[in-house]
């Protein structure tokens, strides 16, 4: 598994989801609060994330975020 590193572009914190920008300029990823590794289940806009990506039929989806 191998860890990216990314920015929340936003996350709506009522429905539990937004999107994260990838650092290394591949597409943006879906995130949802069960995908956050944290206690908080919640992101903050311009947070820093770390992040694994696993592949649905919609296309790749963020897993395993850690904000710090």
């Amino acid at each position: 598994m191998t860890l990216r590193m990314g920015l929340v572009k936003w996350f709506d914190k009522n429905q539990g989801i937004g999107l994260i920008t990838p650092l290394d300029g591949s597409s943006e990823l879906y995130v949802d609060r069960k995908s956050i590794a944290t206690s908080t289940k919640s992101l903050t806009e311009g947070q820093n994330v770390e992040f694994s990506t696993y592949k649905t039929s919609r296309g790749l989806l963020a897993t395993d975020v850690i904000a710090f």
